[in-house]
């Protein structure tokens, strides 16, 4: 396997993944790797725990599907037996926690918290009741969706440099803790409508939908207030137009629904839903239920923001019409599906700067189905652990656009990034005008493919029902430790259709198992300005399938370096590099 850096540093991002301090089992391997300043900016600090101190045992790098350690941050995490723990050392300043942490399958427990060395009155629920999913409909899935993530205040402010152990009650495996400082409740916008004057119940107890949907009724073309405490739905909201939803902050406002919007009907729009929490009881993928935050459609002009989404089955499932969405700084995790599928109508759509981990499927994607998305846009989302798919997948679309975006640790089924053809139903609408993938990060992505018995890229072109015929233009790329190849051109399918009008410019590679260019069909690229260190087995594999079916062209652009080598077998897959 290429080696892994265990730490990689986004300062300018606001994430950052800590380098190692002392740990059980010291990572071997160079030192950490520092990657462009892609992504969102992120309220929170991340520190791996095998970055911090632990009596536990460290596991990992692994890249082998259905494996706690390949599906960490890092490909690394630290598994503590009861009574173990782990104490991480505060970069900033911060007044809460979230943890992502695995439990085994059937288990629960608590994690105690220390504050520099004198236990405190807060604990951390683990639970496997969210992971161990399995999806035996999906060709080549095992049981995935091993992590969980669970988040506490920690009831004072602490200073950089603060000491934070965490004991587990029962064995637990630590991956990476996001430490924050949580600002407190903010007021009630002039005039809204508050849920709890249409008796909501702010402590969780009795069911609010009502109190919820006289709230909308009364508030259209205004604000509804929803105050700090918890709101138990029971059943989901519909009819939302022309309204804004708005709580206090998502740590301080918390609705408990695992279906909160679900309208299919051509909404008028102008919905905001901003600054509350939407967390589910979703603990396996059922596709025809509508378990998700939004199901269906906003209508246009709408905006969803500062939203914290956990334990559903998709974020956001857009269906109709969602023309001029803006879906910007909200938090996604632990869906079984997708983060975000646009599949509806979906003109001019933008979603940037959002934080999306552990998903069970594609993080972030595009379907051009019944219609084309056009002139939409993600931009400066950072995207960590989808354990099933793609971080970013666009399949079909006319003029759209992924920039600026850091992926990191895909497992499994898919790439940081995929350019698809792949339909999966009809209508569907192919890839056409120029496709636009630029400055975007992906760290250690890619994945070896159990169906196809060879791996995919980090960024991936795929004519996998039609060729390509759209222009790709893939502009200042930096692809850090995939496991397998950088850039991927193949037809999925394994009809050999052809990959077409593909320009990369301006990459940076630094570590691939395999090689950088896998081409496996027809078609051609042009490459300039690509540099590459750390190469595996070679620069280039091109072998299209099936044999016959014509040649893929590699023209060089100039200012390449580092690849100029051929994989010149094409019988075999070239294994990843030790």
């Amino acid at each position: 396997m290429v080696s892994v850096a265990t730490a990689v540093a986004v300062a300018a991002t606001g994430l950052t993944l800590v380098a190692p301090t002392a740990t059980a089992e010291p990572a071997a391997g160079p030192a950490p790797a520092a990657v462009a300043a892609a992504g969102a900016a992120l309220p929170f600090t991340s520190v791996e725990a095998e970055s911090a101190t632990t009596n536990g045992t460290a596991i990992g790098p692994d890249y082998t599907q259905g494996t706690l350690a390949s599906e960490s941050s890092g490909r690394r995490a630290v598994q503590l037996a009861a009574g173990q723990s782990v104490e991480f050392t505060l970069p900033a300043a911060a007044n809460a926690v979230n943890l992502a942490y695995s439990v085994p399958d059937g288990r629960s427990g608590t994690l105690a918290v220390y504050v520099d060395g004198e236990k405190t009155d807060t604990t951390l629920a683990v639970t496997s009741k969210y992971s161990y999913i399995d999806t035996p409909w999906i060709a080549g899935s095992k049981t995935h969706h091993l992590l969980d993530n669970t988040r506490a205040l920690l009831g004072r402010d602490l200073s950089a440099g603060a000491k934070v152990r965490f004991e587990a009650s029962v064995p637990t495996t630590i991956d990476v803790a996001d430490f924050e400082q949580v600002a407190g409740p903010a007021g009630a916008p002039s005039g809204a409508v508050s849920v709890v004057d249409k008796g909501a119940d702010p402590s969780g107890q009795g069911d609010s939908t009502q109190a919820f949907r006289e709230a909308i009724a009364a508030a259209r073309g205004g604000v509804v207030w929803i105050p700090p405490g918890e709101f138990k739905l029971t059943q989901s909201l519909s009819g939302v137009d022309d309204v804004e939803l708005r709580g206090a902050g998502n740590w301080h406002s918390v609705v408990r629904s695992s279906r909160f919007i679900d309208q299919s009907s051509a909404p008028a729009g102008n919905v905001g839903l901003h600054d509350f929490a939407v967390i589910g009881e979703v603990t396996e993928r059922v596709d025809s239920n509508p378990d998700n935050f939004v199901n269906g459609s906003l209508g246009p002009n709408s905006r969803v923001s500062g939203m914290w989404l956990q334990h559903l089955k998709v974020g956001l499932w857009l269906t109709g019409n969602n023309d001029n969405l803006v879906v910007e700084r909200n938090r996604v995790l632990d869906m079984t599906a997708d983060g975000l599928n646009l599949n509806g109508t979906a003109n001019g759509v933008q979603v940037r700067e959002n934080f999306l981990r552990n998903t069970g499927d594609d993080s972030l994607a595009m379907w051009s189905l019944n219609t084309t998305n056009s002139s939409s846009t993600f931009a400066n989302n950072t995207i960590s652990q989808p354990n099933l798919a793609n971080g970013i997948a666009i399949y079909g679309g006319r003029d759209i656009t992924v920039k600026d975006n850091l992926v990191l640790d895909t497992n499994a089924l898919g790439s940081g990034i995929a350019i698809s053809n792949q339909k999966f139903m009809d209508p569907f609408f192919p890839l056409a005008g120029t496709i636009t993938v630029a400055g975007n990060t992906l760290v250690r992505t890619g994945a070896m493919n159990p169906n196809w018995q060879h791996p995919m890229g980090a960024l991936r072109v795929d004519a996998y029902d039609s060729a390509i015929e759209a222009n790709v233009s893939i502009t200042g790329t930096t692809v850090t430790d995939s496991p397998y190849s950088a850039f991927e051109f193949v037809s999925g399918s394994g009809t050999g259709k052809a990959v077409r009008n593909v320009t990369v410019d301006g990459a940076t590679v630094d570590g691939v198992g395999t090689v950088v260019v896998q081409a496996e069909t027809p078609g051609a690229v042009t490459f300039r300005g690509v540099t590459a260190t750390d190469v595996g087995a070679a620069g280039s594999y091109n072998c299209p399938y099936p044999a016959g079916s014509g040649t893929f062209e590699i023209t060089d652009g100039g200012g390449n370096s580092g690849w100029d080598t051929v994989w010149d077998d094409c019988a075999t897959w070239p294994e990843p590099a030790e």
